[in-house]
């Protein structure tokens, strides 16, 4: 029965998001039921599209990259494919009517790390980031607000900040393997040979904007979203402090983490601070 592979997507899914990320599962685990699992799918989908351009060193990545999107074509196309991860994501496509705007516009970012090293320009830095993250937060909010248009508008502008945040605070996070690895420099302006205080708190002031947007709108999410949102908040911030108190010669050499049980502490306090309403 097709319902039968659906459940496997839908656990391939949550598989891949458990496995890649314990940070961002955690924050799934916090939504109500009835939208975890399509934010699961969301996931999924996003996460092996980054590590076809990010991780597959040994094989043919542009090949490879061009067949999932070929494959994701096929699965939004005719509601049904045979690779468990777009399975799961078509469904939630359709269901929740995402917008096929958005999907192009993340493909395209991801393509862009098949060959762009450097981006100088910031308009070429934020339509990356707009492609890269701004986008997936719209998706999770038209999963949110259960396709509401109305409710989809109001919080979009606070939903793209916080994507922003949330993949500028990983830019900085990952400096090390982006710069060192893949050869790769996201923050236009700066110079990462040398980076010193001021650059660093550059970086860090435009995040903490961003931030400040962001934290407008989750007060205002529905009941099943306002919590997990809330959590991921916080981590994001958490981990933000501890890069803004990290000397930036250390940043370029390590990559800096918040440990398990400080993740643990953030969602305790996260939880009392909701059931007060004093988000």
């Amino acid at each position: 029965m097709k319902a039968i592979f659906d459940h496997v997507s839908y656990s391939c899914s949550k598989l891949v998001t458990t496995s890649y990320s314990t940070s961002f599962s955690l924050a799934v685990k916090m939504l109500a039921p009835s939208i975890r699992k399509d934010i699961y799918n969301i996931y999924g989908f996003v996460r092996f599209a980054d590590e076809i351009v990010d991780s597959f060193h040994d094989y043919k990545k542009e090949e490879l990259f061009d067949r999932f999107e070929s494959d994701l074509e096929h699965a939004l196309e005719n509601r049904i494919s045979l690779n468990p991860i777009l399975n799961s994501f078509q469904h939630t496509v359709h269901k929740y009517d995402i917008d096929k705007a958005l999907i192009d516009a993340f493909m395209k970012s991801m393509r862009l790390d098949l060959s762009k090293k450097i981006y100088r320009t910031e308009e070429e830095y934020r339509e990356y980031i707009y492609g890269s993250a701004d986008v997936v937060g719209l998706m999770c909010l038209q999963v949110f607000v259960k396709a509401d248009k109305e409710q989809y508008h109001q919080l979009k502008d606070a939903a793209m900040a916080l994507g922003s945040a949330f993949q500028k605070v990983n830019f900085l996070r990952d400096l090390k393997a982006d710069y060192d690895e893949l050869d790769r420099t996201y923050f236009p302006n700066t110079n990462f040979d040398q980076l010193d205080e001021e650059s660093k708190t550059r970086i860090v002031r435009e995040i903490e904007e961003d931030f400040r947007k962001g934290f407008e709108g989750i007060s205002a999410l529905p009941v099943e979203a306002k919590f997990g949102v809330y959590t991921a908040y916080k981590y994001y911030i958490k981990l933000l402090q501890k890069l803004k108190s990290t000397p930036p010669l250390e940043i370029k050499n390590r990559r800096i983490r918040v440990p398990n049980y400080q993740k643990f502490g953030l969602l305790a306090r996260s939880y009392v601070n909701y059931r007060l309403n004093i988000l």
